[in-house]
Formats: C-alpha cells, sequence, structure tokens
C-alpha cells in the first residue's frame, strides 16, 4: 500500500509577484533596456578583469610601432607613444566607470539630505537652501568643476568630486519636489500627531515614498557624468597620465587625426556606447516606476 503525500507550494510574497510582472514587462516591452543592461555587465567585466583578457600592458611603448595601423598584434592600432589602443581602451574602462559612479554617489549624497531637509522643514531653512543651490545652479556645470578641478588640482577623484557637487542641486530640487507633495499624504501628519520624531518621519515615511524620481535620476546622472569625465581628461584635468581613461585618449588621438585619424574612433565609440546605455536604462526604469506609464 502506498501513501501519497501532497506538497503545497506556498504562495508567492507581493514583493516576489510584483518583481516577477516587473520581469515579464522588461522581456516584452523594454529589449533595449535589457541589451543596455547586459553591455554594462560586460563593461564592469571587463573593468574587473582587464588585467587578464588585456593583450598588451597599457602602458608599454615601443615608439617603433608608434601610431601602428591595426593589426594581428595590435587590433586598434597604437598611438602616438606606441601603446596598444586596445589594452588601454580595455583599461581605460575602469576609470571611466569609476568617475561615473563617484560622481553619481557624490551627487546624491550632497543633494539628497538637502532636498529632504528644505522640502520637510520648510520654511527659513527652505528659503536658505534654495538660495544656496539656485547659486551653484547659476554656473555652467562643466565651467564650474574646471574652475574647482583647477584650484584643488587635476586628478581622478578631484575632477569626481567637483562634477557631483555640481550635479548636486539637480538632485537636490528633485528630492525637494516630491517630499513637498508627499508630506502633505495624511500618513505623515499622522506620525507627527502620535509623537514621532519628525527626522524619523521623514526618513521613515517621506523619504521611501519620495526617492523613485532619483533612482531613475541616478542612472541618467552617470551619463552625464560620464561625459563630463571625458570632457576633464580630454581637457588633462581629469585621469592623470600614464592612467588611461577614454576622455584622455581621446584627447591624445585627436593631436594626431591627421596621421592617424582612425584611433578617435574606439574611444569615442566606447563613450557613446556607455552613454546611451545608461540613458536607455534610466528611461525604461522611469515607465517602470511612473504609475501613470505602466499598461496593465
Amino acid at each position: 500500500m502506498t501513501t501519497t503525500v501532497d506538497t503545497v507550494t506556498a504562495p508567492a510574497t507581493p514583493r516576489a509577484e510584483g518583481l516577477r510582472r516587473a520581469l515579464g514587462r522588461w522581456r516584452h516591452e523594454e529589449k533595449a533596456a535589457l541589451v543596455a543592461v547586459g553591455v554594462l555587465v560586460v563593461l564592469v567585466l571587463v573593468a574587473v578583469f582587464a588585467p587578464l583578457i588585456a593583450p598588451h600592458d597599457p602602458n608599454a611603448q615601443s615608439i617603433a610601432d608608434r601610431l601602428a595601423t591595426p593589426s594581428a598584434t595590435h587590433p586598434l592600432g597604437t598611438d602616438d607613444l606606441g601603446r596598444d589602443v586596445l589594452s588601454r581602451l580595455l583599461y581605460g574602462a575602469r576609470a571611466s566607470l569609476v568617475a561615473s559612479v563617484l560622481a553619481m554617489a557624490v551627487a546624491v549624497l550632497v543633494g539628497l539630505p538637502l532636498g529632504l531637509a528644505a522640502g520637510f522643514a520648510g520654511g527659513i531653512v527652505d528659503i536658505v537652501l534654495r538660495r544656496v543651490l539656485d547659486t551653484v545652479l547659476a554656473f555652467p556645470a562643466i565651467v564650474l568643476a574646471i574652475g574647482v578641478t583647477g584650484v584643488v588640482g587635476p586628478g581622478l577623484v578631484t575632477s569626481m568630486c567637483a562634477i557631483g557637487i555640481v550635479f548636486a542641486p539637480s538632485v537636490a530640487r528633485l528630492i525637494r519636489g516630491q517630499t513637498l507633495s508627499t508630506r502633505e499624504r495624511l500618513y505623515v501628519p499622522a506620525a507627527v500627531t502620535y509623537g514621532s520624531h519628525p527626522l524619523r518621519v521623514a526618513v521613515r515615511h517621506v523619504l521611501p515614498n519620495a526617492v523613485a524620481p532619483v533612482v531613475i535620476q541616478m542612472s541618467l546622472l552617470m551619463s552625464t557624468a560620464l561625459l563630463a569625465e571625458a570632457s576633464l581628461s580630454f581637457l588633462g584635468l581629469g585621469v592623470q597620465p600614464p592612467t588611461a581613461s577614454w576622455g584622455s585618449m581621446l584627447g591624445q588621438a585627436y593631436g594626431y587625426m591627421s596621421q592617424a585619424p582612425t584611433q578617435v574612433f574606439a574611444p569615442g565609440l566606447a563613450i557613446v556606447l556607455t552613454a546611451y546605455c545608461f540613458i536607455a536604462v534610466g528611461d525604461a526604469l522611469r515607465r517602470e516606476l511612473d504609475p501613470r506609464q505602466q499598461t496593465f
């Protein structure tokens, strides 16, 4: 006599079910974003494992092979110092991606608390913070970053911190607007009425419901930061030689366009492709997190 045992499958949690529906939507409606995510994952892996996959030392010079055309030994040719362009391109992904993440992190860490404080506290705090943010926004971003970098000194960390500070007001203004609308919802005055500390109310109740647009903004900031890093490195204010970055490679190749015009293609296409991937992911996140964009 055999005994059968019925197995009961636990129902999926609402969060798991929502994640499953979101992944299903992305597979059918956000194919470009999924490709962009895949490209970004590959770029991260390339940056991490560059020492293993680069065919040559990125800083090894060979004057006899300078400005060589693509060949089996150097698939993308060599630069003005005879260094392998492909190897420098792979290593340059490190600096460019780290620069994007660093600038975005500084912008969020500075702008988010300022915007939250301005929107939640209101009054004189809001007025003072808005005047400070408007003053920073009055300056062109790249010009202000060049000024800060020129005073403090060139370098990846310095330039990206300057870019992050320049981008912080846009994050602050965004989170301030979301906070102003969120704090009017009934659960916020209810929490204050029951004796919750204002800081706890702001962090526990207001911030989680106001932060969704900032998540979208983060991906867009990374694309802008990538272009800003390339611009500063192109001018010699970002990554310093002999460290490779796509912007510095583009600046070096620009000086030899008449002799080797193809040198600008590899770093230029890498910058454009990566920036597009960040924008595509941000656009998909906007449609995903905005209820007005969703279809059921």
